[in-house]
């Protein structure tokens, strides 16, 4: 690598992860060159890397992937309002239409024409953070509050989905909260419900080590789940948050909370219709909302993370140079061995 050329984490298909050399962008008007840092795998990552697509998006060219990324401000392009360089920041995945009727009505979000960094929904692709230097519109760099250590930063992406589904839940001071599912997101959930006041949360999941983390961020109770959930169906919670993107876990949330109660469904299922339990909806009056990313709760969830509300830390498995990015995604892929694994770019 030289100093016109940077180094970039590529899907190419399945199973095809490749560590490559691209040229290093530059900004043009309105926009803003980052020094990455770190970057967050990303379940949506394992994907790609594994079966070539997530849900109904397919690899139809090379991806950088990475959506979850903090450094510093390289440079602005020209006539551009930015931090200066050096300034510690995070980068807002989303770039949104800012006219379709769901804009408009505040819900960026779910734009009907939205861009993701590291998505293949969109031809051509939204090339990822997953590169020395990202380039970005301006108003998607959001300086890191005073003493944040970017390592935790790099987990204010999906801490930001994280409390956008406890958002979706209302009111949960006081109340019994049920998790299904405590990968990384649903570990950063835990830590969003104990922050927003929720009494008790029990966290279920198929495997110990993860459950292990959900306690250290929040979890009042654990429950290790095999083929047979029906364990929960008297567990009466006021608000279920599906976190795992498994069927099963959508039905423990059915059953697991009280009649009259709320579930949130966050985990994105397998492509195609789900069978649902729509008879217990229905007789047992629940209400079932949708969480989807999240729109400006980044900027509230960088300044929790900065006052200690939000403690993360016990997510952050592993930490491993860019180089072993293969080695990275091999662990993130292993939930017995790893909750949040994140690579490291270098010193910036």
């Amino acid at each position: 690598m030289n100093s016109a050329t940077m180094r970039a984490v590529v899907a190419h298909g399945a199973g095809d992860l490749r560590l490559e050399e691209r040229p290093v962008p530059t900004p043009g008007p309105g926009e803003v060159a980052v020094d990455i840092r770190y970057g967050g795998i990303c379940g949506s990552d394992l994907h790609y890397w594994r079966h070539g697509a997530v849900g109904e998006f397919r690899l139809r060219e090379p991806l950088v992937l990475g959506h979850e990324v903090v450094g510093r401000v390289r440079e602005a392009g020209p006539g551009t309002q930015a931090p200066p360089p050096g300034t510690p920041v995070a980068v807002h995945p989303l770039a949104s239409c800012g006219r379709c009727r769901q804009c408009l009505a505040g819900r960026r979000n779910t734009c009907l024409d939205t861009g993701y960094l590291g998505s293949a929904a969109r031809d051509p692709h939204v090339q990822g953070g997953f590169a020395d230097v990202l380039v970005v519109p301006a108003e998607r760099v959001l300086p890191l509050p005073e003493g944040l250590d970017p390592r935790l930063a790099a987990v204010a992406e999906p801490a930001a989905v994280a409390w956008h589904a406890v958002r979706q839940a209302g009111d949960v001071r006081g109340k019994h909260v049920l998790v299904t599912g405590a990968g990384p997101i649903g570990c950063l959930v835990v830590a969003a419900l104990r922050a927003a006041g929720a009494a008790d949360i029990t966290v279920t999941d198929v495997h110990e080590a993860p459950l292990a983390v959900a306690k250290q961020v929040g979890a009042t109770s654990t429950v290790r789940v095999g083929s047979d959930p029906d364990g929960l169906d008297q567990l009466a919670a006021d608000i279920a948050i599906e976190s795992s993107g498994n069927p099963a876990g959508l039905r423990t949330c059915v059953y697991g909370v009280d009649r009259g109660g709320l579930v949130v469904g966050l985990g994105l299922l397998p492509p195609g219709d789900t069978p649902v339990a729509a008879n217990a909806l229905i007789t047992r009056e629940l209400r079932l909302v949708g969480s989807f990313r999240f729109d400006d709760e980044l900027t509230e969830v960088l300044r929790a993370l900065a006052d200690g509300r939000l403690p993360v830390e016990p997510v952050v498995t592993s930490v491993l140079p860019v180089a072993d990015a293969l080695e990275g995604f091999g662990l993130a892929a292993d939930p017995a061995r790893s909750c949040k694994v994140l690579l490291d770019f270098g010193a910036v």
